[in-house]
């Protein structure tokens, strides 16, 4: 909100205080300045002069040579404009002007003529046809009273400093001029004056002219109708036409610009009505009928529902309450009798109009914050002050103010101790006592109550904050903290993430971090099939976009998408994971199911095999034990051949793979692609943290090698589970170190060769007891899997 520092010191006194000391003060107070505006800064070295003498340019048609008195000496200037005659007072830009637009004017020549400056019309001065509406074409022509040599700020008062504040939705009285003037003067500790308006009258009785009736007192907390007669539509006067263009606001008509000006002034939107188009002269507030049509003063129709809250005459709407009047009622150049309405409407009820309306407007803002009711009289009483000191009417005795339900006074407990002992300070109970008293508050024994105008203040907290900011956070003592702090023991699902990490890290991997919500059509660039429970996401509601409309059901996309960029940044090789979240769908009703993932992903110098060390690396990490791979062939997202599901138990964890090369030619990689996802609920589950430890054995063991043919089905994790399982406590160790299919070998078969470890932990074993563990195991290998001794 923009306000000339003029206008707040109506209000206070604050002669001597500069801008920035202004700016500082307020900002630290809480009502914060977002700039501030010299006027008149960007328009230097323009003067008033006077045309004594005119001439023919020797070389140019349409260009005259004039002589200008600017007051100390008198200068030759060229110029085009058409409108220029002997006598006239003119502004002038001296050699060295700066013009609003940035122009700089020097002395120079046209068409060989010496030019010592340039005449101005009103848009080189940075004004506007609404500022000289009666403005002929060319250059401005100035009051011939008007001395040469006057700097032409000083002309057009354009020497105001407006300050514009940011005024948070929490504090509607700061929006306006009293408001902040208020503010300014406990600030500054400088008295604040607000004087009651005086309205003299001119008799009859406003029950003669016009009856209203509230029938939603719910929606119209007050409503304040004052009658104005024998009204002269005219011009506002030069002050107050400046005052409305500091702030923003376009002069109208002297009647409009009252109401904008109690606006500015008193936070409090007003309206004036054509009394003659009031039927019935009558004003009826009521809820809209849906269907119901009115042409706003923006000359647009617009179509009511029954959430309105409507000012109607005798039959028909004339006003959306706290949005816009309507054009059927509108004060014109004829108008001899207005009726003034100042009202309370309902915040939420005005903010859902404006904004099914599209139509969001100076009053509409201010309602939609909260107004006070006990601010409508004074605001209207000080429109006809307005107009009798303008003399552009005479105002009518009486006032009709209709009140909704009285608000309920809110007394607040008031203990400066407990306020010091909460803020950490040490401020004087007087100093509260007189911040308080300045900023309206009634100050009790032991409590105190806000003002009408403070819907803010709820509690105890909101009256000690009142007080910090005037005595300044700047001045609150630096402390230690006081008191034990809590002792954070992390989560066992916590300690394993961290515990992933760590063990990927070691493993080369670099983690990377992805947004959780995704483009629809990684299904199909994952190849998922039509029916696959894939395919069954949360949709967001209000997406940033199609490419961002979807939750993540599998982390793989994304691991996918992150290899690709990082292919082509032209990275040979990549090693990735990511501890990532994805989203199932629930029941109807139901929040999706959030379940942890570990994805990793590679590409360059690796194949399926350094995957699944690295899953392999992560199990024996955390203590995760009697995993399986277990060939899966029906996973459209990875290789039919290159693919496992893992699982412990009967019970599915991950799956690990070659991604399809179909599928990864859909993200453009042109390299063999390998990724896992691993549910991290499983491995909490199955993982152990605690570590047991043996003794160093103390007796020798003993080594065999067994070379078996298997048929090619047969798997080399079901081959070492049988083992382990025929060796019991014997078992040492197993290594798989010959994969051979030649010759030698028939059709269909493959031959495997093992160096199987076997050691006791109590003796030195013998022959015989090698060769009985050596006899179990192939036997058991022989029946169950039908592997046969080469």
């Amino acid at each position: 909100m923009k306000i000339p520092m003029s206008w707040l010191n109506d209000y206070t006194d604050i002669a001597g205080i500069t801008p920035a000391e202004y700016n500082h003060r307020m900002t630290m107070t809480g009502s914060k300045v977002e700039g501030i505006e010299n006027q008149g800064e960007n328009l230097v070295n323009v003067v008033t002069g006077r045309i004594l003498e005119i001439s023919k340019h020797p070389d140019a048609d349409k260009l005259v040579v004039c002589q200008i008195d600017v007051g100390n000496e008198t200068l030759q200037i060229v110029t085009g404009a058409p409108n220029v005659k002997v006598g006239q007072t003119v502004p002038v830009a001296l050699d060295g002007a700066l013009l609003p637009d940035g122009t700089k004017i020097k002395t120079g020549k046209l068409r060989g003529v010496s030019s010592a400056g340039m005449l101005c019309s009103y848009e080189e001065l940075g004004m506007t046809e609404h500022d000289f509406p009666d403005a002929e074409y060319g250059i401005l022509i100035l009051d011939d009273s008007l001395p040469a040599g006057m700097d032409i700020r000083e002309v057009f008062h354009l020497n105001e400093t407006i300050v514009d504040f940011e005024i948070t939705s929490n504090r509607p009285d700061c929006l306006s001029v009293i408001g902040l003037a208020r503010e300014t003067a406990v600030s500054f500790d400088k008295p604040f004056t607000l004087k009651t308006p005086a309205v003299k009258g001119a008799g009859d009785d406003i029950n003669n002219y016009v009856s209203i009736t509230v029938d939603d007192t719910e929606g119209c907390l007050r409503y304040c109708g004052k009658i104005v007669k024998n009204v002269t539509i005219g011009p506002s006067p030069n002050w107050m036409q400046r005052r409305l263009k500091a702030c923003g606001i376009r002069s109208i008509n002297n009647i409009v610009d009252i109401t904008n000006y109690i606006m500015l002034e008193y936070g409090q939107p007003m309206h004036a009505f054509d009394l003659r188009d009031l039927e019935g002269a009558a004003i009826h507030v009521r809820r809209a009928k849906a269907g119901e049509m009115l042409t706003t003063l923006d000359d647009v129709e617009r179509t009511l529902d029954e959430t309105m809250i409507m000012i109607c005459d005798g039959k028909k709407p004339v006003g959306v309450a706290g949005v816009m009047g309507g054009q059927n009622s509108e004060v014109k150049d004829d108008t001899k009798t207005i009726l003034f309405e100042s009202a309370t409407f309902h915040a939420a009820t005005v903010r859902k109009a404006a904004r099914k309306l599209g139509l969001r407007t100076e009053s509409s803002s201010r309602y939609e914050k909260g107004l006070d009711p006990e601010n409508t009289l004074p605001a209207i009483m000080r429109a006809c002050e307005l107009v009798e000191e303008l003399g552009c009417g005479e105002v009518v005795d009486g006032i009709i103010d209709i009140r909704g339900k009285e608000q309920e006074v809110n007394e607040i407990p008031f203990d400066a101790d407990k306020i010091n002992k909460f803020l950490g300070t040490d401020i004087d109970k007087n100093f509260m006592i007189k911040t308080l008293e300045a900023l309206d508050f009634t100050v009790k024994e032991d409590s105190v109550i806000p003002p009408s105008f403070r819907a803010d203040i709820e509690g105890f907290a909101d009256v000690a904050e009142e007080v910090l900011r005037i005595y300044g956070y700047e001045k609150i003592p630096s402390t230690l903290m006081c008191g034990e702090t809590a002792h954070s023991v992390k989560t066992p699902a916590q300690k394993l993430e961290e515990k992933v990490g760590s063990l990927l890290c070691a493993c080369g991997m670099n983690e990377i971090v992805t947004y959780s919500f995704t483009n629809p059509n990684y299904y199909d660039k994952l190849n998922l099939k039509a029916d696959s429970p894939l395919r069954n996401a949360v949709v967001i509601s209000n997406p940033l976009g199609e490419e961002n409309s979807v939750m993540r059901t599998t982390a793989v996309h994304s691991m996918l998408e992150t290899l690709a960029r990082n292919q082509n940044y032209k990275a040979e090789t990549a090693r990735l994971y990511e501890l990532a979240t994805i989203y199932i769908p629930g029941a109807e009703g139901e929040l999706p199911d959030e379940r942890k993932v570990v994805c990793t992903g590679m590409y360059g110098d690796c194949d399926f095999y350094d995957a699944k060390g690295v899953v392999e690396t992560l199990f024996d990490g955390i203590g995760l034990s009697g995993a399986r791979f277990v060939p899966e062939t029906e996973d459209p997202t990875f290789h039919p051949g290159r693919c496992a599901k893992i699982l412990v138990g009967k019970k599915e964890i991950g799956v690990l793979g070659q991604i399809h090369p179909a599928v990864a030619d859909h993200y453009d990689l042109d390299k063999e692609v390998y990724a896992a996802q691993i549910d991290m609920e499983a491995l909490l589950t199955y993982s152990k943290s605690n570590k047991s430890y043996h003794p160093l054995p103390k007796y020798p063991a003993v080594t065999r090698d067994l070379a078996i043919l298997v048929d090619d089905e047969v798997l080399a994790a079901d081959i070492e589970t049988l083992i382990k399982k025929k060796a019991k406590n014997l078992f040492a160790g197993l290594m798989l170190f010959d994969v051979y299919k030649g010759k030698q070998v028939p059709e269909g078969k493959k031959s495997m060769a093992y160096s199987l470890k076997l050691q006791s932990m109590e003796k030195t074993l013998t022959d015989t007891e090698v060769n009985e563990v050596i006899d179990a195991v192939l036997s058991a290998l022989e029946k169950e899997l039908g592997a046969v001794l080469r």
